[in-house]
């Protein structure tokens, strides 16, 4: 069995934290045929959800962060995948990791997906850093696909808890003062980044304003100055630009 950070096995290990324990459970499927279920218990996928929540929310919503440091974009269930990065990259703690968002919907693993980041984040607080993407809310992953696998493998419940850790979810960073990392793009709302900061949590995200933008914003080659886009959500208004909006961009 191998240890929580990926390394060589060590048979005489004794995992005392809980959270140990879970990521070993998660990294064993690793060599396994994709899509192979990680058999994680009720209990154990609360506690995460609990503790993520406390952590996140004692964090600043605009995290200020130092290089060197991998940014990596959506994930969306490929639990797979997600583990061949960490292959690719280094299991953390060899490599500090920021995640943009999106773990969640699409693809069929979710659970795992959002689990084994939110036991990295709970292991290595300062060291791993998971952003809000627009497919942590509620009325998105309603439709897309997590709700259906909470309540297929945990029950509804479950599926209301996670929502109350994304809902604490940090949705924007800075590396070195230098690189803005959001999930989406800027907004014609932004002038300070103070104003990121002072963005109250708990929170879902609106329909409407700074947070919707930075979570639903896209790049457009085509629109001169700002305009709305409908992508994914009709109900999620968020901004089309021409300037440099995207995930991550380099503050001037």
């Amino acid at each position: 069995m191998g240890d929580a950070a990926g390394g060589p096995a060590d048979g005489a290990r004794v995992l005392s934290d809980p959270v140990d324990v879970i990521i070993d459970k998660l990294l064993m499927v690793r060599g396994a045929r994709p899509g192979k279920q990680v058999d994680l218990s009720e209990a154990e996928v609360k506690m995460l959800c609990l503790r993520s929540r406390d952590l996140l929310i004692s964090q600043p919503m605009l995290l200020e962060l130092e290089a060197p440091i991998k940014i990596c974009g959506d994930v969306h269930g490929q639990y797979y995948d997600l583990l061949r990065l960490f292959e690719y990259g280094g299991f953390p703690p060899e490599s500090n990791y920021i995640f943009l968002g999106d773990y969640v919907d699409r693809g069929k693993q979710s659970l795992e997906t959002i689990c084994l980041l939110m036991a990295y984040k709970i292991k290595y607080p300062e060291n791993f850093f998971i952003l809000r993407g627009n497919h942590e809310c509620a009325s998105i992953n309603r439709i897309y696909g997590f709700y259906d696998e909470c309540k297929r493998r945990f029950g509804i419940k479950l599926w209301k808890t996670f929502t109350d850790c994304f809902n604490c979810l940090p949705c924007a960073a800075v590396i070195d003062e230098k690189i803005f990392c959001t999930h989406g793009g800027l907004s014609p709302e932004l002038t300070s980044l103070d104003q990121v900061k002072r963005i109250v949590r708990p929170t879902d995200v609106p329909d409407t304003g700074l947070l919707c933008d930075l979570l639903w914003s896209d790049p457009d080659k085509d629109i001169d100055g700002w305009g709305r886009t409908t992508a994914v959500c009709p109900s999620r208004s968020g901004r089309t630009s021409s300037r440099s909006s995207s995930t991550v961009m380099t503050l001037t």
